[in-house]
């Protein structure tokens, strides 16, 4: 789900506003509504209630839509499988209490079940009752009857939610395990929602309630799609909030049994430690759904005992086939697994306060997958093939230790001794092999694999050499900082994208490793995709998702290229950006400062959807320390915070200066280091301050963008970048209140003088840090 800047859940039900708003009027007995002439209107007139036909049909239901809102929008439809074939449908209160609508001369095409209750909005089953709430698509869009996609909370060994495309089971959300979902994104503390999850000896439920006057609604699409919609009162629309992002780790059980699923790695899927493929013919060919075999089998009961490893950041297995108890040890729970010779693994249910409870799996391990998350799996091994594992970890781990104390005595980034001695090589940087003109034909030709990176693909030198034609200018399509950017097709096919480490670099192995600890965990939709790495002796090479447009500076920035950027694309751009740098703040495990946005680190797929990219100066921040300091200064001129460029202090708000920055850049379309004025010594920012305070804020826009823009939207962004570019640090909005500032209709507070408000000022810049005793470094990528 996206990215998605508050996770939302897939299965909540379809009717989540209407049940936190006022009832509707009450409907009294003997009164009737009739299709065309009456309609029943909620207390609030939030919502309205009556007959009415779906897209181009012609059928009549009974349902429930926003009356002040996005008129015609259905939130509830009542007699879903019987439509009426004209206007003769009525509505009326029985004395039974039952709704019943009746046609012509049918008495009863649907009738309202005294039993349900939809009170609270829970999604789960009444153990009671047996009545269960199930999530159903719509056919099409003109048709509201049962569609072919269905969500439901499955109740068999420990609580899930399933999601199935006819009888076929196609996707699972992890169990709930205290503070959201197994293999799903933390939710962290909003104003939005609130969601919990209750399971006691009467019910199991998941329950959603709405904690403002926000309006949202979440759908299952008839075609499978789940999204989360919000309603924009300022261009009367529901905008996409969230959408849930479905990547082949998705697919239930890709992997088979045992296997386990890594969407950072290609091919996706491997075996666990301690199992093979069962067919290897068959995932050759990239077929895994037979999954793995131990490579050992168990010895229980034969008093030799089995063990268990631990599997660090995971989405636990389908648990349709499992035991808990809420009230076990870790501990007790790793006895009870290996009391039970079914049992194959164990973890803990509430990963809260170091975990508590117990949850083991009685069958074979399915639809695993590696996730940056806190909940651990510990799978059942022989115990001779465990001591394999112990020992080799063992072995490791002495020589990292032996390895941390010669390079802290060496004062070298924390690397292997085969790093360490790449390090060593890109420092000298003889000659680069003559820019490296591999041979294809060689296949022998060795590259060094970082240990410390085994969640990530290595690549060897020949595979990226044969990718790019031996690096062939003709397959050059950029130029950064790092160094030049490749295209490159792999055997397979895929179209990657190859950034090679430059002899003249001002970047090299403590940027390179950066860049890989930072992102390669990462998943969201608007950040760039690392595939991969290859270290060569003093080759340092990064492999990427191929970007079809290039990056953002390539378009906004070209004389004809820009036209082609109209103003819904620019605020998509700006949106994504957005909503990407909130994940790098808030959202993701490691909170994030880039220190290096700007508009040649953000690339464009193929829809001009924005990702960014270049984490070779990102710094990660643990727990609250959300500020740091350094004498060494890196970035690129005109995006460098003032609190950073002068005394060395960066945060989350550095980033989001940068992001104001590049805002006015996207919207005027002119870069802020060539940006000029007239005779007056204004920067781009003092530029949009001036034309601010003199109420003339729509003269900054690009005049490209006279035929697509929506004035209010175009003076919104550039008030918001005006505050994103204050002056002082703690003047300047979070992203979180970015985002919601760009999709909001709410007054917005009043900027300050901007910093750098002139070039004058812009100069002092060179001066002030050797004072301070800090160093810049000026990187100017593409």
């Amino acid at each position: 789900m996206e990215d998605q800047y508050i996770h939302l859940l897939f299965f909540v039900a379809f009717i989540l506003l209407l049940l936190d708003c006022n009832s509707l009027d009450t409907i009294s007995a003997n009164q009737e509504i009739r299709d065309g002439k009456t309609t029943l209107v909620s207390e609030g007139e939030m919502f309205e209630l009556g007959f009415f036909s779906p897209g181009k049909s012609k059928n009549r239901y009974m349902g429930i839509w926003y009356n002040k809102i996005s008129y015609g929008t259905v939130v509830w439809v009542a007699n879903r499988e019987t439509p009426i074939a004209d206007r003769s449908g009525m509505l009326k209160l029985n004395r039974q209490g039952n709704l019943v609508i009746c046609s012509g001369g049918n008495p009863m095409v649907w009738s309202s079940n005294p039993v349900e209750s939809m009170q609270g909005m829970k999604f789960g089953k009444d153990l009671v009752t047996g009545l269960q709430t199930i999530m159903t698509s719509w056919k099409s869009p003109d048709d509201p009857s049962v569609g072919v996609y269905s969500d439901i909370h499955d109740t068999n060994g420990y609580p899930q939610n399933l999601r199935f495309q006819g009888e076929v089971l196609i996707g699972r959300l992890g169990p709930w395990h205290g503070l959201g979902f197994s293999g799903f994104p933390l939710d962290k503390t909003n104003q939005i929602y609130s969601l919990d999850f209750v399971m006691n000896e009467n019910e199991i439920y998941h329950i959603y309630k709405l904690k403002s006057s926000i309006a949202q609604r979440i759908i299952l699409t008839w075609d499978g799609r789940t999204l989360t919609l919000q309603w924009i009162e300022r261009i009367q629309d529901w905008i996409v909030y969230a959408e849930s992002e479905v990547d082949n780790c998705d697919r239930f059980s890709l992997c088979g049994a045992y296997g386990i699923c890594n969407i950072n790695k290609h091919p996706p899927c491997s075996c666990m430690q301690g199992f093979e493929p069962r067919h290897p013919e068959e995932w050759e060919g990239s077929d895994w759904a037979s999954g793995c075999k131990r490579k050992k089998p168990l010895t229980c009961g034969d008093g030799k005992g089995d063990g268990f490893l631990k599997i660090p950041g995971v989405k636990v297995p389908d648990t349709r086939r499992s035991w808990y108890n809420e009230s076990m040890t870790l501990r007790e729970c790793e006895i009870a697994c290996k009391r039970n010779c079914f049992c194959t693994g164990y973890a803990n249910l509430d990963i809260r306060n170091g975990g508590s409870g117990c949850l083991l799996w009685l069958d074979e391990l399915l639809d695993t997958r590696v996730y940056d998350g806190d909940q651990d799996l510990y799978i059942r091994m022989a115990a001779s093939e465990l001591e394999g594992v112990v020992n080799s970890r063992s072995n490791f781990n002495k020589e990292k230790r032996t390895l941390i104390v010669v390079l802290i005595t060496s004062s070298v980034v924390p690397l292997l001794f085969l790093v360490a001695y790449a390090f060593r090589k890109t420092k000298k940087r003889p000659h680069m092999k003559s820019q490296g003109k591999w041979y294809v034909y060689d296949e022998k030709n060795t590259s060094l694999q970082m240990e410390q990176l085994d969640d990530l693909q290595f690549f060897s030198l020949y595979e990226v050499a044969r990718a790019t034609d031996n690096f062939s200018v003709s397959n050059k399509i950029g130029q950064g900082g790092f160094g030049p950017v490749y295209k490159g097709v792999l055997k397979n096919g895929r179209e990657i994208a190859v950034k090679r480490l430059s002899e003249t670099s001002q970047q090299g192995l403590s940027e390179f490793y950066n860049e890989i600890k930072c992102i390669a965990k990462l998943q969201h939709r608007n950040l760039v995709k690392l595939l991969g790495y290859c270290v060569h002796e003093n080759e340092l090479i990064l492999i990427y998702e191929y970007m079809t447009n290039k990056s953002l500076d390539w378009f906004l920035f070209d004389e004809t290229r820009s036209l082609t950027l109209n103003w819904p694309q620019r605020l998509n751009i700006i949106h994504g950006i957005a909503r990407g740098v909130l994940y790098l703040h808030q959202d993701s495990r490691l909170q994030i400062v880039h220190r290096d946005l700007k508009a040649g680190n953000i690339l464009l797929d193929g829809d001009m959807n924005p990702k960014i990219s270049d984490f070779g100066l990102a710094r990660k921040f643990v727990g609250h320390d959300t500020t740091a300091k350094t004498k060494k200064v890196v970035g690129t001129y005109g995006y460098i915070s003032p609190e950073y460029a002068l005394q060395g202090h960066f945060s989350i708000k550095s980033d989001v200066f940068s992001f104001g920055v590049l805002m006015l850049e996207i919207i005027c379309g002119q870069r802020i280091r060539e940006f000029s004025h007239g005779d007056r010594y204004d920067n781009l920012l003092g530029h949009a301050w001036r034309l601010y305070k003199e109420g003339r804020t729509f003269e900054l826009m690009s005049g490209s963008l006279q035929a697509s823009c929506v004035v209010s939207e175009v003076l919104r962004s550039i008030h918001v970048a005006l505050l994103c570019v204050q002056n002082h640090a703690e003047d300047r909005p979070t992203m979180l209140s970015v985002v919601l500032m760009l999709v909001g209709e709410g007054a917005l507070p009043e900027p300050k003088q901007p910093a750098y408000f002139n070039e004058e000022s812009c100069r002092e810049l060179k001066i002030l840090p050797s004072v301070a005793g800090c160093t810049i470094t000026l990187l100017y990528a593409r």
